[in-house]
């Protein structure tokens, strides 16, 4: 199971938009065959998918749609459940209007996400999940890390969260409950071997105690998990999702800034591993901010490796020249900034590139400096 497509109109950054059949943005008259698009939409790999671009371009707001849907498969309708939706987003929103792209409240908006045979379609006009009964059932199986770390924080969290109104997301919230899961009791050899790379990273594994997770280290220490360095954290959470069975074929991981207060040396090993899992037949959505991260999934790749960058930018686009007199008129204030988005299995191919860009001036100023000083 992997997610195809996502298809995104007025919802957060992702506003109605115009485009050329090949994804630019449309400029000047329409050509034969060009067609209008409504939504903003991205088609996926089977494999690894690197989301990258500048703030406020969308990236963890897609990472959260695709878990959203995701979630929605594996449980029974709930009449008050689609009224809980936001909650996926943030802690803090009372109701689903707050996600619309603003100036657009009374437009059409929504999101849907497709594997290519079934669809999950969720208003936010009609505040309600549509075609889904197709959806429901099919059991995928996903697990998405956010940015902020949240295991030093599970000492009676769940129970709090279950009482009053905590400002923390779904996502938040899941991550503590996966990590609390029992561990399966076996993994397959790959995993394992896997497990040990972390486990020598870490210098231990991870075990919970009292709603309290602790990385007892090789020489029997037992380190409190908010007394480790944040880096340690995020392998050694991954190493307990891992251990508790949530990673295997057909399932999805998503991870928001992997690289997040990572040493760098590390991106490496974490590369390694994503691609390791990819070979598993685990479907991978990540977005970053950093180019090195995202070259190494580039450079440590193999030829049946499948891993897709998908560029998130934003730009301006006037409406066509010829479009219908009537359709004009509706729609000729939208000039406003939109969301675009190129896609490529090799990172110079994609522009405006913004982390790429970064580096290079990065680059240039270092030069600059060692010419200047000659």
């Amino acid at each position: 199971m992997s997610i195809k497509r996502i298809t995104v109109t007025d919802v957060m950054a992702f506003q109605r938009q115009w485009r050329r059949n090949n994804g630019d943005p449309k400029s000047g008259t329409l050509a034969a065959g060009d067609k209008l698009y409504e939504s903003f939409e991205l088609c996926f790999s089977n494999g690894i998918n690197v989301l990258i671009g500048e703030n406020g371009t969308g990236k963890t707001t897609i990472l959260k749609m695709i878990y959203a849907a995701t979630q929605w498969s594996n449980e029974k309708n709930n009449p008050g459940k689609t009224d809980r939706f936001h909650k996926y987003f943030s802690g803090n929103l009372v109701d689903t209007d707050l996600l619309k792209y603003k100036g657009h409240g009374d437009s059409l908006s929504g999101f849907e996400v497709s594997d290519g045979s079934h669809i999950f379609n969720y208003s936010l006009s009609h505040r309600a999940i549509i075609n889904f009964d197709n959806w429901v059932g099919l059991n995928i199986q996903s697990v998405m890390i956010p940015t902020t770390e949240m295991l030093s924080h599970s000492k009676g969290f769940l129970a709090l969260n279950a009482k009053y109104k905590m400002p923390f997301d779904g996502t938040q919230v899941d991550i503590i409950v996966n990590a609390s899961l029992p561990e399966a009791r076996e993994v397959p050899a790959y995993m394992q071997n896997i497990l040990n790379r972390i486990s020598d990273a870490i210098d231990g594994e991870v075990i919970q105690e009292d709603d309290t997770f602790y990385v007892i280290k090789k020489d029997g220490r037992k380190i409190d998990f908010s007394l480790e360095a944040e880096g340690i954290r995020k392998l050694a959470l991954l190493w307990k999702l891992i251990r508790n069975g949530l990673l295997e074929k057909d399932s999805i991981l998503l991870w928001d800034e992997p690289e997040s207060n990572l040493n760098p040396e590390l991106f490496p090993l974490v590369a390694e591993i994503l691609l390791e899992l990819e070979r598993n037949g685990i479907q991978i959505f990540v977005a970053t901010h950093s180019y090195n991260f995202a070259k190494y999934l580039e450079i440590l790749r193999t030829d049946r490796d499948q891993v897709q960058f998908h560029n998130l930018y934003k730009g301006t686009s006037d409406l066509p020249e010829n479009l219908d007199s009537t359709f004009r008129n509706e729609n000729e204030s939208e000039t406003e900034t939109e969301i675009y988005s190129q896609s490529a299995y090799r990172m110079e191919e994609l522009q405006p590139n913004h982390i790429m860009n970064a580096d290079e001036e990065l680059l240039d100023l270092v030069y600059r400096e060692k010419v200047g000083g000659n």
